[in-house]
């Protein structure tokens, strides 16, 4: 079964940067479209970034668009989520989560979900939190 462990959040104030790793273990990275999702204090959760199997196609939130870059890197089962100019509003817990596109009826290998419930395998999360 595949693993999924997030590193790289922390503090940081409003207009700073971070950039977050999901290491993936367990399986074949290019089986699996990558999402990163947002549970922000209050709110339901959100995909803020994601990325297809084949790393052709990606898609973000309406909140984080020209903000954030998600980018994977199949040969260290890798993806990353650079975090630009950021706001109090994205404070929350970031999970990176899978997509097995083997299993999911109509998905390829260029889909990318915005729907969290699309996911099949989650990590821990890491905390991100944007404050003076």
């Amino acid at each position: 079964q595949v693993q999924l462990v997030e590193s790289g959040g922390g503090l940081v104030q409003p207009g700073g940067s971070l950039r977050l790793s999901c290491k993936v273990s367990g399986g074949t990275l290019g089986d699996y479209a990558i999402g990163w999702i947002r549970q922000a204090p209050g709110k339901e959760r959100e995909v803020v970034a994601t990325i297809s199997a084949g790393g052709v196609n990606v898609e973000y939130g309406n909140s984080v668009r020209d903000r954030f870059a998600i980018s994977r890197d199949n040969v260290e089962s890798t993806v990353y989520l650079q975090m630009n100019n950021l706001k109090p509003g994205d404070t929350g817990i970031y999970y990176c989560a899978a997509l097995d596109i083997r299993t999911f009826a109509g998905s390829t290998y260029y889909y990318a979900s915005l729907f969290p419930s699309e996911y099949n395998y989650w990590g821990q999360g890491t905390q991100v939190t944007v404050s003076s």
